[in-house]
């Protein structure tokens, strides 16, 4: 791309300029800033990338600039190794450098206590945070959004704007594929104590295994990382379950590794299913059956969550709460339950 005509570097571009570079009208250039939802990808696209090479700053956001904010925003991960995250991190730091941010990377690894230290030391740094699947309760997540602004990715916490993904459903989606091939007990590998996650994935898995009939046990907690795997893998073949549904996939990613060491046959002797489709679950072998999400796009809106908190009046009314689709991806690790002697 090249400047449309008067651009320079004494002068400020404006929306328009925005418009002119990208071939769009300036509402077009609001909208995919505010609300990029509702822009075609290629447009949206287009539009940052000329946002970010004029260095074009919003108004609202100018005005911001001699108000004391530091234009930066943290994101804060509970584990930044995995790979579930990276999409996340990418969604956010686009969204945030076509809004003219500077994004403020923190691994609180799993940990409430780093993540509310870190929290208080962000207070003076940052203007807004982004919670990435945070460990603090509900009271200390609405103690710190009455303080700042805020938003939570796959946590809900009453009052607090968040971007949840809707994985109960695909797990449940899970748990009839596996009944659908002939399961009837199943296990669930739970994630940690701290993880509301887990808790909701829980929650609906035993409640839909109540009502389908089958059996359906908690095994667990396990540390969100392959090598918990291995305790996971003896856990549920211990347990006499025909099938697994882990917390995500790295858990799953370490049960495949520890079934093989075993000689248990994935999926002949034991089906498994992770969550999350991260990087590498479609190498693994047998290929991972597995819960798949828009994870870049939560990255996204919950940006635009908080710029809408950061700049009110700038663009439509910002949301406070947004829950995105999932499903299931069915992969080589599921089968149909073997056969047991009688």
């Amino acid at each position: 791309m090249s400047a449309p005509p008067g651009v320079s570097p004494d002068r400020p571009a404006t929306i328009h300029d925005v418009a002119a570079l990208s071939g769009v009208a300036a509402s077009t250039v609001s909208r995919a800033l505010s609300t990029p939802g509702r822009v075609n990808f290629r447009t949206r696209e287009r539009i940052q990338a000329a946002a970010a090479e004029l260095k074009y700053v919003p108004n609202a956001q100018a005005k911001a600039l001699s108000s004391g904010r530091t234009k930066a925003v943290a994101v804060l991960v509970a584990d930044i190794t995995n790979p579930f995250f990276f999409d996340i991190i990418r969604g956010t730091q686009l969204q945030l450098k076509a809004a003219g941010y500077t994004q403020l990377l923190v691994d609180t690894e799993e940990s409430d206590e780093v993540e509310v230290n870190t929290v208080e030391q962000l207070r003076q740094t940052a203007d807004g945070l982004i919670l990435t699947a945070s460990r603090l309760s509900d009271e200390a997540l609405a103690k710190v959004s009455a303080t700042m602004p805020i938003v939570t990715i796959n946590r809900d916490a009453p009052g607090v704007p968040s971007v949840m993904l809707d994985t109960p459903t695909a797990t449940n989606q899970a748990l009839d594929h596996l009944i659908s091939l002939g399961h009837t007990s199943i296990a669930y590998l739970s994630g940690p104590d701290t993880s509301s996650s887990s808790r909701r994935r829980w929650a609906g898995l035993s409640a839909a295994g109540q009502e389908r009939g089958v059996t359906v046990v908690r095994l667990g907690p396990f540390a969100p990382r392959t090598y918990s795997g291995a305790a996971a893998a003896d856990a549920l073949v211990h347990s006499g379950a025909t099938a697994g549904i882990a917390f995500n996939d790295l858990i799953a990613i370490g049960m495949l590794q520890r079934l093989r060491e075993r000689g248990v046959h994935v999926p002949q002797d034991m089906s498994i299913v992770g969550c999350d489709d991260i990087f590498g679950a479609d190498f693994c072998s047998p290929p991972l059956t597995t819960v798949t999400a828009p994870v870049e796009r939560a990255g996204r809106d919950a940006v635009t969550m908080l710029l809408g908190q950061l700049n009110p009046g700038f663009g439509t009314a910002p949301r406070s709460h947004a829950i995105l689709p999932t499903h299931l991806t069915i992969r080589g690790s599921t089968g149909p339950a073997p056969l047991r002697n009688t």
